[in-house]
């Protein structure tokens, strides 16, 4: 659990520097990260012990179900975020780790690194990131961003199963516009600022679904520990509803969820 609080200590701290462009003293030895997700960008910069230097996040939708549909428009806001970074950072940029969701082609991410002038350091798919960083020996991480569900297993330290499902917070925010008569983009931004208490009547069934999903991939694997990652488990409710749907699972939300994936990428090394 040390080491859970230790993570939770760099989430926090991404939360106060993130789309900071102060200028800042960068450390000896740095990795970028890149996060193309379905609802929003993040590059991300941590030195060698895997601490946050820097974090920059333009809320996006370029991907689409793991599948970029707009490569130009995803290089753009890389080339974009990469420029804040290297000013904020006094840096030059050559290389970045970068990922993809489980079960979909990972050159579809490795086109943009590379159109944005990068060379492809490393490439893992998301929640398998999200195991290495949390040293999850045996356990299951839940990756649920905006578009996809990744999961993905740890035997032993060892990832023995990785599967990827196309429901997220999309799915959610359009359930929203539906109940409210309002558009998507007003459903999006009142999932992210509204009280998700009062949303909880609309959206239960989708969260519902979502754990459904997992007891699915996770029926038989003898899994007893499930760790939430991904913007839409910024959602309170939703571990709600998965400890009632999933009794038999210890349910393990890390602080700010939405920074988790970044963070793994950013510190993954191999």
């Amino acid at each position: 659990m040390e080491h859970l609080q230790i993570i939770d200590q760099h989430l926090q701290h991404i939360e106060t520097i993130l789309n900071d462009e102060q200028v800042i003293t960068p450390p000896q030895h740095w990795h970028v990260g890149i996060d193309l997700g379905t609802a929003d960008i993040v590059v991300m910069v941590t030195d060698e012990q895997g601490r946050p230097v820097s974090a920059f996040l333009e809320w996006a939708e370029v991907v689409r179900d793991g599948v970029v549909l707009d490569y130009w428009g995803a290089t753009q806001i890389v080339t974009d975020l990469l420029r804040k970074t290297e000013q904020k950072l006094g840096i030059s940029i050559k290389k970045a780790i970068a990922s993809y969701p489980p079960g979909t082609d990972p050159r579809l991410s490795e086109n943009v690194v590379q159109a944005a002038g990068l060379e492809l350091e490393t490439m893992i798919d998301e929640p398998s990131s999200v195991l290495h960083l949390l040293k999850i020996e045996n356990g299951a991480v839940v990756d649920i961003g905006g578009g996809t569900t990744g999961i993905a297993i740890a035997r032993k330290g060892k990832i023995v199963y990785s599967a990827d499902e196309a429901t997220g917070g999309r799915h959610i925010s359009l359930t929203i516009a539906g109940n409210r008569k309002i558009s998507f983009e007003e459903a999006e931004m009142l999932k992210r600022n509204g009280s998700s208490k009062t949303l909880l009547p609309i959206i239960q069934p989708n969260l519902e679904k979502m754990a459904d999903i997992v007891r699915s991939h996770l029926h038989g694997r003898q899994v007893d520990t499930i760790y939430l990652s991904g913007g839409t488990c910024c959602l309170k409710e939703l571990e709600d509803v998965f400890k009632i749907e999933l009794p038999d699972m210890t349910i393990i939300r890390p602080y700010n969820p939405l920074f988790l994936t970044p963070l793994a990428i950013s510190a993954y090394r191999t």
